[in-house]
């Protein structure tokens, strides 16, 4: 069986949990407008995506704008902890699985202690906001990050940096990239983490390695507890390498089928959300299934 899902906003609706603001303009009443906005928006495509068979949903980063920023004015916690065990109950009452997946600036194999702190104190956010969603099979995804010019050495701090993070480890799946990490690699600091591994298509195609798809599928699938994410795109044939095009298309949903070793939740990462589905992937949307990630 496959779930579907797609990232951050609903064209359809027109809702977004990504709404933020400038640094400059962080003052607790702007921010907690932002958030109730985020909130509200997480509520109406929760409920979109229940009616109309998606049973994924990826959080915006920034649904508590800079909630790991040192500046941040307020305990976002306490403020707004009760709401989002509200609409976590919702996701789960829904069959709803809910993730988070920090950007590329995040990169505790950072050399830079600076950086390492920051990545860690995002990490830590999103982990946390997972936690008071009550998100028992959420995903946290991440890139390795940069290799540095060692990548042995990136990968040991990439290691280290994370290994007594354990609430982040607790939702922590670790992404495959276009440029720097294939999936064989990535199954090592998974390994080492005790964590498991997203295979993106879209990564893979660019950057593979030794392994096939279906090689690096077969191998992934067994690091997950539960159900396996993959992530699903197609390249943007205007665009640079790694560009998401508007609609996945049939080919790559129909290579990604063959691939697949056993049931998966599937993130549709496509520039048109939720109007980014293959024809093919349109029948599959009233799938139900569950697991523990």
């Amino acid at each position: 069986m496959i779930r579907l899902g797609y990232p951050c906003e609903n064209l359809t609706l027109g809702a977004s949990t990504n709404h933020t603001l400038r640094l400059a303009s962080l003052t607790e009443e702007r921010v907690r407008a932002k958030v109730a906005e985020n909130l509200r928006d997480l509520e109406r495509i929760l409920r979109w995506n229940a009616s109309h068979g998606f049973g994924l949903f990826r959080i915006g980063q920034h649904l508590i704008p800079f909630a790991s920023h040192p500046a941040f004015p307020y305990p976002w916690e306490g403020a707004h902890g009760a709401e989002l065990g509200r609409l976590g109950g919702l996701a789960q009452a829904l069959g709803i699985r809910l993730s988070f997946h920090p950007g590329q600036y995040v990169n505790p194999g950072s050399p830079d202690p600076r950086v390492v702190e920051r990545s860690l104190a995002e990490l830590r956010y999103s982990a946390r906001a997972l936690t008071l969603l009550g998100a028992e099979d959420g995903v946290l995804v991440l890139h390795l990050g940069g290799a540095y010019g060692d990548r042995g050495r990136a990968l040991r701090r990439f290691v280290e940096n994370l290994r007594g993070e354990g609430e982040v480890l607790r939702y922590l799946a670790l992404e495959n990239d276009e440029r720097l990490w294939p999936v064989e690699e990535v199954l090592e600091a998974a390994e080492a983490l005790g964590v498991p591994v997203v295979v993106d298509t879209l990564h893979h195609a660019l950057n593979p390695g030794r392994l096939t798809l279906e090689e690096a599928l077969r191998l992934a699938f067994p690091t997950w507890r539960g159900r396996p994410k993959v992530h699903l795109a197609s390249q943007d044939p205007s665009k640079r390498p790694g560009a998401h095009a508007f609609q996945v298309s049939e080919e790559d949903w129909e290579r990604l089928l063959k691939a697949l070793p056993g049931p998966a939740d599937l993130m549709v990462e496509a520039k048109g959300k939720e109007k980014g589905l293959p024809q093919g992937a349109l029948a599959l949307r009233g799938a139900r299934g569950g697991g523990r990630a």
